[in-house]
């Protein structure tokens, strides 16, 4: 099958990543949302993404033009009905994500592949409200999606090997290098990043080390680009917050245990840049 219209659900963060990558490599895209405003705020900041690479001279003005051409926004799921690939990407709930696959499974063809970009939830249980969940599978993008090179692969034990062949080949024609897992708590990078992350707050908790502390030691000690809290502040505290909470309720492992700060963090709605406050301020308008 050849994909040539792909669906996504949800126009938040990881949601326009996908949409943005896609059209840029040539797919047409339909992408919705619950409601104008929040679609109109997903599709903006698409827009400005790819504003600042014509600034920076990464593309070209009619390079953004071709791009914003192939994205097409909606409120309404039955737009998904001429697409042969259809991603989820709404927020880390799995009773909402199990509504969703139950309204595509009666939306779109027969023919079409429906994946999730979760990041921890059971891809199994949204395949099971479907009527084709050997054309359910999990494609986990890394966060930002225009950056980061990896995909992760979840495969069910029902899902097809050529939903799954078809579904590489399509993450390979974005530039993505995919990697295959199976359907467990966490996957593969929840498991090891999750605890990763929730030791570094711990430190913080107990007045240990301060924040900038800790991610200079990992940015020039380790080499990663971006210390444990400046990620935890890009990926939303309560998004890593619900995730280690998920893995927790189906491991009972205390590493997974999200930490009391991070529980005041999301109860006081310092959620890192998208709401300018979490382990760092964000200056408005510069997140």
């Amino acid at each position: 099958m050849e994909i040539k219209n792909v669906g996504v659900v949800g126009c938040g963060i990881m949601g326009s990543g996908i949409a943005q990558v896609c059209a840029q490599s040539g797919y047409n895209i339909t992408i919705s949302e619950i409601s104008d405003e929040v679609l109109n705020k997903g599709l903006k900041s698409i827009e400005t993404i790819l504003t600042r690479s014509v600034d920076k001279g990464r593309i070209s003005r009619q390079d953004r033009e071709s791009v914003l051409a192939l994205i097409k926004g909606t409120t309404n799921m039955e737009d998904f009905s001429d697409c042969e690939l259809v991603i989820e990407a709404a927020t880390e709930d799995l009773d909402i994500k199990k509504g969703i696959f139950s309204t595509l499974d009666k939306v779109c063809p027969r023919h079409t592949i429906l994946a999730t970009n979760t990041s921890v939830l059971s891809v199994s249980d949204m395949a099971a409200v479907t009527g084709r969940p050997e054309k359910v599978i999990g494609i986990h993008f890394s966060n930002p999606v225009p950056v980061m090179k990896i995909v992760e692969m979840i495969k069910t034990i029902v899902t097809s090997e050529s939903t799954v062949e078809i579904s590489k080949q399509f993450c390979e024609s974005l530039g993505k290098t995919v990697v295959i897992t199976k359907d467990l708590p966490g996957f593969i990078s929840g498991r090891i990043f999750t605890p990763f992350v929730l030791n570094a707050i711990r430190l913080v908790e107990a007045d240990i080390a301060k924040p900038e502390d800790i991610d200079t030691i990992f940015r020039l000690g380790a080499g990663h680009p971006m210390g444990p809290l400046e990620t935890a502040d890009l990926v939303g505290i309560d998004i890593i917050y619900n995730a280690a909470s998920a893995i927790y309720d189906e491991l009972k492992d205390p590493q997974y245990l999200p930490p009391q700060l991070m529980k005041k963090m999301v109860t006081m709605g310092w959620l890192g840049r998208k709401t300018g406050k979490g382990f760092y301020t964000y200056p408005e308008g510069k997140s």
